[in-house]
């Protein structure tokens, strides 16, 4: 192989990886906006879930050694601690109806400082966990091979689609983002759906994490997510809130952190323009297309019945 295809391969695979964790949350944060409701805590529930998938199977290891089971058992692990943080975000901006940007906010503060004290306490440091031994299989070709989960957040794209745009669940969810006055009219459960959409936001940020922390590296380093939360954000804004779009955008966002990753050590830029340009894109994007993306009708907006 050349070492002009070598690159290129590398790069391709890069942006892949790159990508998923993206995806995943973009993905997540499409169908709590879809029902109304504003979640920037993504950035610390994919802490809070590679956090957890970290320690669970390096503690499980512990007691009963490494087991091709336990990476999947962290990655339920994960996406269930992601569910249950998204869940006390839902409640605090549904029920009690506070500003779901501060209650997003709290919980992404919430984020920076909670792993330290849990790493603190297994392991005597406040910044990363233990290597574990049992991780996810790879699968594909001899020097193609990927995380099962990268194929799994593609393979979320068309289902998110179908669920969204084919099926009655998808139209309430649409219906209650957008007149949630007339939803409720006709009998939907307003706040069971807006419930359903953040849950779900939160379990697939949970996945992200646990991709990045047992299915990427082998361990849970603090502030591993490097805003990955807020980058998918603003990739499901600039992807127009549609799993197609979300996709294309989270590729560009992939790409731009590959990139960055393969000039790292040139002297094509300075080091650090490099490290910034995946948030330098981010800008860009937001700056070019914040104006020209129509959100959901009601996202932001508590519903009272």
């Amino acid at each position: 192989m050349s070492l002009d295809a070598a690159f290129f391969l590398a790069l391709l695979l890069s942006t892949l990886r790159q990508t998923t964790p993206l995806l995943l949350t973009a993905l997540g944060g499409m169908f709590s906006e879809r029902s109304g409701v504003v979640n920037i805590a993504l950035e610390g529930i994919i802490l809070f879930g590679a956090l957890s998938a970290a320690v669970f199977v390096e503690r499980m290891e512990a007691s009963l050694g490494p087991a091709p089971w336990l990476p999947w058992a962290g990655v339920l692990v994960a996406m269930g601690v992601g569910g249950l943080v998204a869940w006390v975000h839902a409640v605090v901006s549904i029920r009690y109806r506070a500003d779901q940007i501060v209650s997003g906010t709290a919980i992404n503060l919430l984020a920076l400082g909670a792993p330290s004290l849990v790493l603190t306490y297994f392991y005597g440091n406040a910044t990363n966990s233990k290597e574990v031994q049992s991780r996810l299989p790879l699968l594909g070709p001899e020097g193609f091979a990927l995380s099962p989960l990268v194929y799994l957040a593609f393979l979320l794209v068309p289902l998110a689609w179908w669920v969204l745009f084919k099926t009655p669940w998808g139209l309430r969810l649409r219906a209650v983002g957008e007149y949630p006055e007339a939803a409720d009219t006709l009998g939907v459960n307003v706040y069971r759906m807006r419930y359903l959409g953040v849950v779900l936001s939160g379990v697939l940020a949970g996945l992200a994490g646990a991709y990045l922390s047992i299915g990427f590296l082998n361990q849970f380093v603090r502030g591993m997510s490097a805003g990955m939360g807020f980058i998918a954000l603003a990739a499901m804004i600039f992807g127009k809130w549609h799993p197609v779009g979300i996709l294309f955008s989270t590729l560009l966002f992939g790409f731009a952190s590959a990139l960055a990753i393969q000039l790292q050590g040139t002297d094509i830029l300075p080091a650090v323009l490099v490290q910034a340009f995946p948030y330098v894109v981010t800008i860009l994007v937001l700056a070019g297309f914040m104006g020209r993306s129509r959100p959901p009708g009601a996202v932001g907006k508590p519903y009272e019945k």
